[in-house]
């Protein structure tokens, strides 16, 4: 089957299939049998996000999709050692560093490069020192961006809930932060990631006006809507979204 490819590509944060595993025990439905059926549907990538608590992707899980993991592999979470050492031992293609407490239901907020930056200086270090593609899960504020560029990132996350928000409130220029976030990191050198709470009504604007948008990771809203349109139909409709508009 001939897969079309786009400048911005779709990685699925398979979580959800694992939340939904978890909740009845056994392995059904299975993430790493998700993960195959994706990447030959359309996704340009899978992407994880382990929590200590292991409520849903787990650790193991993790070592398992590396092997069936041939687009790209990426893994998001906090780094602590625990989180360092799987990612060097997986070897993802890309690692993103998330602010996340241990108790956090979901992603809330972006790095304060700022404060953090030494810590982060380091985690980057040993990421691309085993040459880990790096990306750093951050909000819109210039300083902030041109401040993970300084830190050795190669890539920053633009944190989208403040755009899925107003986009939903009827804000014509939702997206306007977010154009001139990727431009600044553009700029310094950065590539350009960005994810949550896009979805199919939302996803398309953003991408048509945010330039330099390297990938989109999502996850909740994809799962939620496969169950209404079915998996493959739901990767179809989030590539078509992508579709560059002429």
């Amino acid at each position: 089957m001939s897969i079309e490819t786009f400048p911005t590509r779709l990685s699925v944060n398979v979580n959800k299939i694992a939340t939904l595993r978890n909740a009845r025990g056994g392995n059904l439905p299975c993430p790493i049998r998700a993960a195959q059926h994706l990447q030959a549907w359309g996704a340009d990538g899978i992407t994880v996000h382990p929590r200590p608590d292991a409520r849903h992707i787990t650790y193991e899980d993790v070592r398992k999709l590396r092997p069936v993991v041939h687009t790209e592999f990426n893994i998001e979470g906090y780094p602590t050692e625990d989180f360092v050492e799987l990612v060097l031992e997986v070897q993802p293609e890309q690692v993103t560093l998330v602010p996340d407490p241990p108790d956090v239901l979901t992603s809330n907020a972006g790095w304060d490069t700022l404060s953090k930056g030494p810590f982060l200086r380091a985690v980057l270090g040993r990421f691309q020192s085993a040459g880990i593609r790096t990306s750093l899960f951050i909000e819109t504020d210039t300083e902030r961006i041109r401040a993970a560029a300084d830190l050795g990132a190669d890539r920053i996350e633009l944190y989208t809930e403040s755009y899925a928000v107003a986009h939903a409130q009827g804000d014509p220029d939702a997206a306007a932060p977010f154009l001139k976030a990727a431009l600044t990191g553009k700029s310094v050198g950065l590539g350009i990631n960005a994810g949550h709470d896009l979805n199919l009504q939302n996803l398309a604007h953003f991408a048509q006006v945010v330039q330099h948008l390297d990938e989109v990771s999502i996850g909740h809203a994809l799962i939620s809507d496969a169950l209404y349109l079915g998996l493959q139909n739901a990767v179809g409709q989030y590539k078509e979204a992508l579709r560059p508009k002429d």
